[in-house]
């Protein structure tokens, strides 16, 4: 097998890395029919797309008018996003969320589980859970259900997030991240040698991937 490294540069509250994340898997697809004997390799990286969140989160649709300039302004940014989601079998419901949520404990709880195997589902669940089914991503007790519907103990999970365990190492791999200069998310560094950002439809990310292949 060939190993395709990939790592993706994400944050949960954002409705681009959800679509992303869902243009990427179309583009392995693909690839998968050219090349059978490619395997991917990828890891999540953590991003905080609103750093400044409080730690219990705050009222969701005030924040974005606030910084989008107003409720037809949004109407229109969410119009878009969910138009460009429904090409990638995503119904976005933005209506149902309430909380703006601070995702450290979300990043945390990726980082748990990638240490243990492949995050992939449980970072699909995430998505689903904020941007489909309105629930709240920053709170522990909701994550540690989360968890438990990908396998995990929920007990177990939740003592994890309430220890503060892996919060240094997620807070260091953001900084990594900004050093590396990614200012936004999603962006993708695949084989360690490309940089793709932005929720590139899965044409141009195949092609991306393809060039990831080729020798250096």
């Amino acid at each position: 097998m060939t190993e395709l490294h990939i790592d993706i540069v994400s944050d949960v509250v954002c409705p681009w890395c959800f679509i992303g994340k869902r243009h990427l898997e179309s583009a392995l697809g693909e690839l998968r029919k050219e090349r059978a004997d490619v395997l991917a390799r990828i890891r999540w990286l953590p991003f905080f797309l609103n750093p400044d969140t409080p730690e219990v989160g705050e009222p969701y649709r005030p924040f974005l008018e606030r910084k989008f300039g107003g409720p037809e302004k949004l109407a229109q940014i969410w119009g878009q996003i969910s138009e460009t989601g429904r090409t990638a079998g995503i119904d976005f419901a933005f209506e149902r969320i309430d909380i703006r949520a601070n995702t450290l404990k979300a990043h945390r709880l990726i980082h748990r589980a990638q240490e243990r195997g492949d995050a992939g589902p449980l970072v699909e669940r995430l998505f689903a859970a904020q941007f489909i089914e309105g629930r709240n991503v920053g709170d522990a007790a909701e994550l540690a259900r989360l968890a438990a519907e990908c396998g995990e103990d929920e007990a177990a999970v939740l003592a994890y997030l309430d220890s503060g365990e892996d919060a240094d190492a997620v807070r260091a791999g953001f900084e990594r991240v900004q050093r590396m200069g990614i200012t936004g998310v999603p962006f993708f560094i695949l084989a360690g040698r490309y940089g793709v950002g932005g929720a590139q439809p899965p044409g141009p990310l195949l092609g991306a991937l393809r060039q990831a292949l080729a020798p250096a």
